[in-house]
């Protein structure tokens, strides 16, 4: 499961107040909820996409700090999708996922990936002990 944080001043309840509504739009109908560190995320089973086998994701809370959105998006292998001649449908995975995202959060991939280097990069700076 992957968490993405918010770009800084926005809340992800002020930019996406209805999740169950935001999920469907762009992944199918929500199917099931799923626990995730005290949370209930939402699952789609069976989503719109065939590129997709399954979407979790939803928010998590964390108290005294800003809400963030969890992903986790199980995908089948490229070439199977291929195969069945689904190759619009591959490109339009990568797309649907970017767009989900950065509706939520107000960042663009290059945004999302600095910002997943810099906690990578303190991660390693920290020292084991801790």
């Amino acid at each position: 499961m992957r968490e993405y944080k918010m770009r800084r001043g926005e809340h992800l309840e002020d930019r996406v107040p209805d999740m169950e509504a935001f999920v469907e739009e762009y992944f199918g109908p929500v199917t099931d909820t799923e626990e995730y560190e005290g949370n209930d995320l939402l699952v789609v089973d069976e989503p719109d996409n065939p590129v997709f086998e399954r979407v979790v994701a939803g928010r998590v809370e964390y108290g005294s700090k800003k809400d963030k959105l969890a992903l986790h998006i199980d995908e089948r292998p490229a070439e199977e999708v291929i195969a069945e001649g689904h190759v619009d449908a591959a490109e339009d995975a990568v797309a649907k996922k970017n767009d989900f995202l950065e509706e939520a959060t107000d960042r663009d991939a290059k945004a999302r990936r600095d910002s997943l280097k810099r906690s990578v990069e303190d991660d390693a700076d920290a020292p084991d002990n801790v």
